[in-house]
């Protein structure tokens, strides 16, 4: 059995001695040795070439028993295992082979080492690059994660401050760029002033496609205003209340409005309301007479809901008459004066004749239902609360004792003034804080008895003794409210647009009653609207809207935070309004009508 065959050649690089001495290359070896055996063979081999060759029989048999001593574990071979080897050698011999034969048969053990010794030499070569090429792909990956991580963390930044973005919305007529990320007082103050802004929009108007609008119910607080007390022995705020068009803030229609009210004795009001003055026109103002500023709010709010009901839902006829129109207001001046405002800029032609105002003698509308011994029961525990919570704040306290030595008065006369009233005015216009001979009052003592003002409206809430007078309170209007959409619906009235024209102590509970406890206390120039929409399909589907200075807060309220807007129904149902105002909002009193819930005592 031949140990090579010549025609099996294994091609090797040129560093290989075969190549430089003309030796034939190694064949593969044959099935009898594995790649263990190779390894051994090269092994002895090496050793090998380090001294003189032996013979051939001898050499080849070292290499053999070199290789069957490290299959076996270090241990020489045994003299049987060697005889086929032994054989071999001796049948070379017989046939005339020398050294040089046997250099030749040596050889290809000698090659085969080199050949093993090229192969792994070209594998280490191949796994450092190998090695390399990992190590950059790792590098790589690593800065990629470390990019994404980046990412990642920013955006659940980002993500973090939005929910605390959408959080401080839950507040009504937030602005979500200036809003501050906790209440500020003289933030609030500003709100509450309301300084014409030309580019301020509202929700009033918007419904599912095709619905149909069919009557508007607006109830506003009058605009700004001059205040009703003084602080003693200081100088008045220095503001005129004509109007001037040129002067600012000024409205279009204004000039307009100036020229129709001087023409108001055409005009049909109840006899208590013909003696007040259509307009404001002192150069210096009177105690809580209407200006120029609070003229302008209401003109504002007109042409936004005229933008709206008049030119795109036609809410108004062509040929409208006073029989379209139901109009209300306190007897002042200034609630008088709203009004007019805001039905000038609304009205698509004002025509005195067309006009009828009547008087409202209740500050909160209750009309002929103000017999109510259990709403001003109440009305008087939330006076105790607000005094209890006065006396605890030592701060303001001490601010009202600062304050009275500024002025020179004794701090009780100074606190029975209501500060805050005429501090409020000269804020809203921009004038400087009372001074004195002893000094000033300055921002900081504004800032203690606002701060203070918004502590009690939480208080307020949180009791829920205000809620209760609100509810009593507000029921009369709300009633009134409820039965002018039903003989809307029924075709017995048309009175399709509605106006009440009252004071913050109006607005304030019907915001509670309704259970908008996150609204703001009432700026000057608040509104609060009531829409009737009736599907385009089923004339029986009707539907309300409540919103609040523009925005919709009718999911806010409590007779429609249950319906789910998503639903079948995008708007919350009529019924759901009658229902709480005819029953539902008597239930905290233990009670199913008003009449039962002003005269049960509920413990």
């Amino acid at each position: 059995m031949p140990i090579y065959s010549a025609s099996a050649t294994l091609q090797l690089g040129p560093m290989c001695p075969s190549q430089a001495s003309g030796f034939p290359s190694v064949t593969a070896l044959s099935t009898e040795a594995d790649a263990d055996s190779l390894s051994y063979i090269s092994t002895a081999s090496t050793a090998l070439s380090s001294v003189p060759t032996p013979t051939p029989p001898e050499s080849v048999c070292v290499l053999t028993r070199a290789a069957k001593a490290r299959s076996t574990g270090g241990k020489d071979a045994s003299p049987a295992s060697l005889a086929p080897c032994m054989a071999n050698m001796e049948a070379f011999r017989e046939v005339g082979g020398g050294e040089t034969e046997a250099a030749t048969i040596a050889w290809p053990y000698r090659r085969a080492t080199c050949e093993k010794s090229q192969q792994v030499k070209h594998g280490v070569l191949t796994e450092t690059n190998g090695i390399m090429v990992a190590r950059k792909r790792f590098i790589f990956l690593l800065a990629v994660a470390v990019l994404l991580a980046i990412l990642s963390l920013s955006l659940q930044f980002s993500l973090k401050e939005d929910r605390q973005n959408v959080k401080s919305r839950k507040r009504i007529i937030p602005v979500p760029r200036t809003e501050p990320p906790v209440i500020d007082p003289v933030y609030e103050a500003y709100a509450y002033c309301n300084i014409p802004n030309n580019t301020e929009r509202g929700m009033e108007g918007h419904s599912p496609p095709d619905y149909k609008l069919l009557s508007v119910q607006v109830m506003i607080r009058h605009g700004d205003r001059y205040p009703l007390y003084a602080i003693p022995k200081t100088k008045r705020p220095a503001i005129d209340c004509t109007l001037v068009p040129s002067r600012k803030p000024s409205h279009p229609r204004l000039a307009g409005f100036l020229s129709h009210m001087s023409k108001g004795s055409k005009g049909r009001l109840d006899s208590v309301l013909r003696g007040l003055p259509r307009f404001p026109s002192h150069p210096v103002c009177e105690m809580g007479e209407l200006t120029q500023t609070g003229v302008v709010q209401h003109l504002h709010n007109g042409q936004l809901l005229r933008d709206t009901y008049i030119k795109k839902h036609k809410l108004l006829p062509d040929s409208w008459t006073s029989k379209h129109l139901y109009v209300e207001s306190t007897g002042k001046s200034r609630t008088l004066q709203s009004g007019l405002a805001m039905l000038y800029s609304l009205l698509p032609e004002f025509d005195w004749q067309k006009i009828y105002i009547r008087h409202q003698w209740s500050s909160i509308f209750c009309s002929s239902s103000c017999d109510c011994p259990m709403r001003n029961h109440y009305l008087e525990e939330e006076q105790r609360r607000q005094y209890s919570l006065r006396v605890k704040n030592s701060l303001l306290e001490r601010t009202y004792v600062d304050m009275a030595k500024i002025v020179g008065v004794p701090t009780r006369q100074l606190r029975a003034s209501n500060p805050i009233d005429s501090l409020l005015c000269h804020f809203c216009h921009n004038i400087s804080f009372p001074c004195t001979q002893n000094g000033c009052i300055s921002l900081e003592h504004f800032n203690v008895i606002k701060s203070h003002q918004l502590g009690d409206e939480k208080e307020r809430h949180e009791t829920k003794v205000y809620y209760r007078y609100s509810l009593l309170a507000s029921h009369p209007i709300l009633n009134q409210t409820v039965t002018r959409m039903q003989r809307i619906v029924e075709g017995r009235s048309e009175e399709v647009f509605a106006l009440f024209s009252a004071h913050d102590v109006t607005v304030a509970p019907l915001l509670a009653a309704l259970g908008l406890f996150e609204a703001r206390f009432p700026r000057f120039a608040a509104r609060i609207v009531f829409e009737l929409w009736q599907a385009p399909k089923d004339k029986k589907s009707l539907f309300v809207r409540v919103l609040y200075n523009g925005e919709d807060v009718t999911f806010q309220t409590s007779f429609c935070q249950k319906h789910s807007r998503h639903s079948s129904q995008p708007l919350c149902p009529f019924q759901n309004f009658m229902n709480f105002v005819k029953k539902d909002m008597f239930g905290i009193f233990n009670s199913t009508n008003y009449y039962d819930a002003c005269h049960r005592r509920a413990f």
